[in-house]
């Protein structure tokens, strides 16, 4: 074993004093692997970017994983108690730990602005939604507990809604007309981020402020609940464990609420269709990261074949004084393979520089991520695996035309 060892220490040792020696052919191995690597471990790099960006966006519109939609109706002409089943939901979520429960309501309020009346979308939502949610805020706050109990029900409008107010500052509390039962002076909190895309007024509004509010005339129900069905109701729950807690919540609200009612709990985030949603991004990425790896090895090789012949008489003067084709073989294959490991680590470097610079965070991420993920370790052993072993790919046949050069033909060539 020692011998061995000594052999391999020998090899690298041996293979760093011809890379020195070499300077002109390590540089242009060290640019084309490096160069290689660099692009391989950007693009692994940058997809983790890119997938976050698209999970958060995911999440935004149905919520982590895993949440469950739960949603109950009357199946008889019982009117339902609300209430009662509001607390019914909020003690089964105490009973299993869900600590993330919010009601998820939409309809209209007719809100007053400046050129009129107009009909806009409303959520109504609970504390933890935002949290589910992913909500991003430009100014502002997100609804705490103690919102509940305001007098002037407190909301949280879009980029579109703001800007038709006015765009006034959020520290100066905003105020708008909501025309429900009755005329409401709703208090602005927030501002929550929007796309470009999002060009129609929107709010959220807690319970107790939709409830302050009522109906509006010729809106739906600004709950989300139809007669004879009660509001709806999002768990957050682990992932792991979304179909128990999918039986559980739909058998323990079919108990509560009893034969009048039907109950329906179901995955509401984009893990409903048991498919990598990030598959075919991971699909493209593995082919462009082995496309430019392949071209990297093309180049290297044909450098170190030429390289070999042009130490044709070199190598044979060595063998002359008694070097083994074996410690040929592998001197000529490690010279590659500690130049293109140098290159993967020069390679892994830069892109760590690249993908973790303002710029490209911000480009990739195009505003959607909020939490922008560490550079993923598993893109640099990446890069540092591929470096070596296109570097024992490359160094393979030229180390096989250097084994079986001929002693007196190499010292005449």
């Amino acid at each position: 074993m020692s011998r061995f060892l000594t052999s391999i220490v020998g090899a690298v040792v041996e293979a760093a004093q011809e890379l020195r020696i070499h300077r002109g052919r390590v540089i242009l191995s060290l640019i084309g692997v490096g160069v290689a690597v660099c692009a391989l471990t950007s693009m692994v790099g940058m997809s983790s970017l890119a997938a976050q960006a698209q999970t958060e966006s995911q999440e935004r519109f149905g919520g982590r994983p895993a949440t469950l939609m739960a949603s109950a109706y009357g199946t008889g002409s019982e009117q339902p108690d609300a209430a009662a089943y509001i607390t019914a939901v909020h003690e089964l979520a105490e009973r299993y730990g869900i600590t993330y429960v919010s009601q998820s309501g939409f309809g209209q309020q007719n809100v007053q602005f400046i050129d009129g009346t107009v009909p806009v979308q409303a959520t109504t939502v609970d504390v933890p939604y935002g949290e589910m949610h992913r909500v991003r805020l430009d100014a502002g706050t997100w609804f705490e507990a103690d919102d509940a109990r305001r007098l002037a029900p407190a909301i949280v409008v879009n980029s579109a809604f703001w800007q038709r107010l006015g765009s006034p500052p959020i520290d100066t509390h905003p105020t708008v007309t909501i025309h429900g039962e009755s005329e409401i002076t709703a208090v602005v909190i927030g501002v929550s981020a929007s796309n470009e895309w999002d060009t129609e007024p929107q709010l959220s509004i807690l319970p107790e402020g939709a409830a302050m509010i009522g109906q509006a005339a010729g809106a739906d129900q600004n709950s989300g609940q139809q007669p004879g069905q009660l509001p709806q109701f999002e768990f957050w729950v682990p992932n792991a464990d979304a179909e128990a807690f999918t039986a559980r919540i739909q058998s323990d609200l079919r108990a509560e609420l009893g034969d009048a009612y039907g109950v329906d709990v179901f995955r509401n985030d984009f893990g409903q269709s048991g498919e990598d949603p990030l598959l075919s991004l991971k699909l493209v990425v593995g082919a462009v990261a082995g496309l430019i790896l392949l071209l990297g090895a093309l180049g290297l090789i044909n450098l170190s074949l030429v390289t070999v012949r042009q130490r044709i008489r070199e190598i044979g003067i060595r063998r002359s004084f008694g070097a083994t084709a074996p410690r040929v073989f592998f001197a000529v294959m490690m010279e590659s393979v500690v130049a293109t490991f140098v290159a993967g680590v020069i390679g892994v470097m830069l892109a760590v520089a690249v993908v973790k610079s303002p710029l490209v965070e911000q480009f990739i991420g195009q505003g959607l991520v909020t939490e922008f993920p560490p550079f993923p370790i598993e893109a640099a052993i990446l890069g540092l695996v591929s470096a070596t072993a296109v570097g024992a790919i490359a160094g393979l046949l030229p180390a096989l035309v250097a084994v079986r050069v001929k002693v007196i033909d190499a010292i005449r060539y």
